[in-house]
């Protein structure tokens, strides 16, 4: 099985640690569960299939169990932490910590790369505006982004671009996008970091409206009463309408500026109008 390193999930990982103990031998969940200290046979079956929670201090009895080392323990415990959280914030400090132990070690976490781009709005933008002024300094790259930042975080945000592959250098120093467009794909983590994302970007639309010229912004909205199924037909419209303006914005090379576009379709009641009370 992969090391406990590459999970993100430890229900995943602790049905694999199972299954593998299985294959080799005449391994039971009461024997499992018995070893991490647990009066129920079935309680880490069930915890592995989701039906159950782990507890934060129950977890490290079950790293003990499976004879992980000290570190691989406060990893396995971070992930934990990760699933139990409630909030975002709780989230992303679980999953930050998992990063730091994985990158202590020498071990990459598939989603860590995905996770880091849409933790910072300057990510994003900096893929995007990068390219766009080919031979620019940090300097004058952090100049260029609104709102302000520094050329060390520049220097910090292209770094981590060209190591995780989402910007490559060519021979002449420029810098060149590897695709035209990165998405989050079906991952467990990256969803906490693009939340995050959308929060940064609401905060600039909202400075926008004041801050930017208006033949420099677009903004309009629409309030209305919908039933079920025109919400969900509006939503693919918007998902249609959103590939074919990426369609337009890839039709030309050259960039002017670098523009955020904003979907938004949210509940200004707290519960279906027809339901009775």
């Amino acid at each position: 099985m992969k090391d406990v390193l590459e999970y993100t999930s430890y229900r995943q990982y602790i049905a694999d640690y199972y299954a593998e103990k299985k294959a080799k031998s005449a391994f039971t969940w009461q024997e499992f569960t018995r070893a991490a200290g647990f009066s129920s046979p079935v309680h880490l079956k069930y915890a592995s299939e989701g039906r159950l929670n782990l507890s934060d201090a129950a977890a490290l009895r079950v790293a003990q169990a499976m004879h992980l080392a000290d570190f691989e323990q406060e990893y396995f415990c971070e992930m934990v932490k990760f699933d139990n959280a409630k909030t975002d914030a709780e989230k992303k400090a679980a999953f930050s910590k998992m990063l730091s132990i994985a990158e202590a070690h020498k071990a990459k976490i598939i989603e860590g790369d995905s996770f880091r781009y849409f933790e910072s709005w300057r990510n994003p933008v900096l893929r995007e505006l990068a390219p766009a002024m080919p031979g620019a300094k940090p300097l004058a790259l952090a100049k260029a982004c609104r709102p302000a930042i520094t050329a060390a975080e520049v220097s910090e945000a292209l770094n981590f671009l060209v190591k995780a592959g989402l910007l490559k250098k060519d021979e002449e120093g420029r810098y060149i996008q590897t695709d035209t467009f990165v998405t989050t794909g079906p991952m467990e983590v990256t969803p906490v970091a693009v939340r995050g994302m959308h929060r940064q970007m609401g905060e600039f639309a909202v400075d926008a409206v004041e801050g930017v010229a208006q033949n420099e912004r677009h903004f309009s909205g629409l309030t209305m009463g919908l039933t079920h199924k025109a919400y969900d037909e509006i939503v693919q419209e918007i998902d249609a309408c959103r590939k074919r303006i990426a369609a337009i914005a890839t039709r030309d090379t050259e960039v002017d500026d670098v523009y955020r576009l904003n979907f938004q379709l949210f509940p200004l009641t707290n519960k279906s109008l027809n339901k009775k009370v």
